[in-house]
């Protein structure tokens, strides 16, 4: 055997610079009335790099970014990943308090704003956090009198673009992605440039790519559609940023610029379907539609093949598996074979999935068990997090938390998940952290929180709140009380009052219980 380096992975920034050298004049980037090419975007990545070292940065620090969708990010990403640091998203829709908590948990070192939207969250956090040093945004806000931080696109336009070199090495971090956690604080799912590069393979070679691609990013970057970025790059693609999903903006992008390949929840599906604009739109350009992060109902997943015809592609993976533990392709989604609906496919390739019970034994077959996942893509680790990773990364798999079984063709089939996890209209809500937070008003005894059948978001935030003798509590006030302390997404859509939450022996509250009477005549029992 050779030595160690013979065999170590190649870099992120080893993937994008191939690829930008590769199709110099193609277009990469397209926003709004705006294109970058291929060459125009390895230039501006070359002066971010620079601008990025003038101020002090360099490989091993972190970088968060907190923005709506704009190609700026995709940049600053690809410079920052080139230069051997890490980045981490914030979610455009979390709360202050989250915000703040990672980026203290996740020491990084700079900040980036979007000045159109986040600037006054960013001067909140930067007063928060001491162990910032370093704050931008992309572009001078022109109605600031008090300008945050520093213009990083003014700033690299000093710079003259000039020779990109890799830093770092393959078992460097380039990303900590934070997701919920059910102990009430996101957790950092660390990623190396092993685990990306493996992701990047996985998606070239098991994705069912057009030969002219065309990706369209209409949902946040700073979730699944950023992850296409670098797929799309490397086989010659443009990669076409939408400011934001809108369903008629969507509909006319999607013609107008004759996008083939997108990503979306299923919420978003059904709201183009309902859409009147969708009857008069040319669709034909589109050849590959990816969903995931929720389940989909069947009987709309049948129409819309029916009105965008058999382009449909389910993916299901989690932040610790990037986009691939399972796929179900677009020859599985076969009206002949209306149970497949149900499914979320088979494993891809270079991933090993099993279902296992919870001695870590794989379970017979038709039998259920949670799904577990091992290969190169996996993980590292869970940031500062020791005891989760032991549970997690037990018998030495990946622990997904999702129950499935398996038919005797291998497709597997989510029935339920072990942890109370929610996805409403494609995001991850954590009940426990919305629990914490309603038990802290001086009006509330106990509460749970349960995901609950909804036509449009695929489950519901529900609370079940049991308030204390004598208080006057309204359904509006504690709507209002979650949305200020953790955000939209986690805000309840209705609350019942009760004067008791059924427990289990073990004195917990009995979420099975709570959730029977709304799931009991569901295809897919993920409430």
């Amino acid at each position: 055997m050779g030595p160690a380096e013979v065999y170590q992975y190649c870099r992120f920034g080893d993937l994008a610079l191939r690829a930008l050298r590769r199709y110099p004049d193609r277009v990469a980037l397209d926003y709004l009335d705006r294109q970058w090419t291929y060459r125009e975007v390895e230039q501006r990545v070359s002066q971010v790099i620079q601008a990025l070292k003038a101020a002090g940065l360099k490989r091993g620090d972190g970088l968060a970014q907190l923005t709506a969708n704009r190609p700026e990010a995709m940049i600053l990403t690809t410079a920052a990943a080139i230069m051997g640091m890490r980045i981490t998203y914030l979610h455009p829709l979390g709360s202050e308090d989250d915000h703040a908590f990672i980026l203290e948990d996740s020491e990084v070192a700079g900040l980036i704003v979007d000045e159109r939207k986040f600037t006054e969250k960013g001067r909140a956090l930067a007063a928060r956090v001491p162990g910032l040093k370093h704050l931008f945004t992309y572009d001078a806000d022109p109605d600031a009198k008090d300008p945050f931080g520093t213009a990083l696109w003014p700033a690299s336009d000093g710079f003259a673009a000039g020779p990109v070199t890799v830093e770092g090495e393959p078992d460097d971090v380039v990303w900590i992605a934070y997701t919920g956690g059910t102990t009430g604080r996101p957790k950092g799912v660390v990623h190396r440039h092993r685990s990306f590069v493996a992701a990047v393979m996985i998606m070239i070679a098991e994705w069912e790519w057009p030969a002219e691609i065309r990706t369209l990013a209409a949902t946040p970057i700073s979730h699944a559609s950023g992850v296409l970025w670098l797929p799309t790059l490397y086989q010659g693609g443009t990669f076409v940023i939408e400011p934001g999903f809108d369903p008629a903006g969507f509909l006319d992008c999607l013609e107008r610029k004759r996008i083939s390949v997108a990503f979306l929840v299923p919420t978003m599906i059904y709201v183009l379907l309902d859409h009147p604009k969708i009857a008069d739109t040319d669709l034909s350009s589109m050849e590959l539609m990816i969903y995931g992060a929720a389940p989909m109902s069947p009987t709309r997943l049948v129409e819309a093949m029916k009105v965008f015809g058999p382009v449909f592609m389910q993916l299901y993976g989690q932040t610790e598996v990037p986009n691939c533990i399972t796929a179900l392709r677009k020859a599985d989604h076969d009206p002949a074979r209306p149970h497949l609906f149900a499914s979320c496919g088979m494993p891809v390739i270079g991933v090993q999935v099993a279902l296992l019970d919870e001695a870590g034994r794989e379970v017979p077959q038709g039998e259920v068990g949670e799904i577990c996942a091992r290969g190169p893509l996996v993980m590292d680790e869970y940031w500062k997090r020791p005891e989760e990773n032991e549970k997690t990364l037990a018998h030495g798999w990946l622990h997904t938390g999702d129950m499935a079984r398996a038919d005797e063709d291998g497709y597997l089939y989510i029935v339920d998940r072990a942890k109370d996890m929610i996805i409403s209209g494609g995001f991850n809500v954590y009940p426990r952290e919305i629990e914490d937070v309603l038990t802290t008003h001086p009006a509330v005894s106990m509460a749970a929180i349960i995901g609950v059948p909804h036509e449009k978001w695929g489950e519901m935030v529900k609370a079940i709140v049991v308030p204390r003798p004598g208080s006057d509590l309204s359904e509006e006030e504690v709507i209002r009380f979650v949305r200020d302390r953790k955000g939209g997404v986690y805000a309840p859509k209705e609350v019942e009052f009760a004067t008791e939450i059924p427990v289990t022996a073990l004195g917990k509250p009995d979420k099975k219980a709570l959730r029977a009477r709304y799931w009991a005549n569901q295809e897919r029992q993920v409430g």
